[in-house]
């Protein structure tokens, strides 16, 4: 995870219209929309991240 605030989209998005943006800040990660630039952003403790990240099954 890059921790420098500049955002990754998800290499799942494919150029499906399905795009995630996610960036990190000093402990924070922040998710949104990347057609929605203006729009809301969620943000979470890094550590509730990591444990959603971890919960999640891994798809080829």
């Amino acid at each position: 995870m890059r921790t420098d605030g500049v955002g990754r989209k998800s290499t799942r998005s494919r150029g499906e219209g399905n795009c995630v943006e996610v960036a990190g800040l000093a402990g924070v990660i922040s998710v949104r929309d990347s057609k929605d630039q203006a729009g809301p952003v969620l943000a979470f403790p890094d550590n509730a991240w990591r444990a959603f990240l971890a919960d999640q099954p891994h798809q080829s």
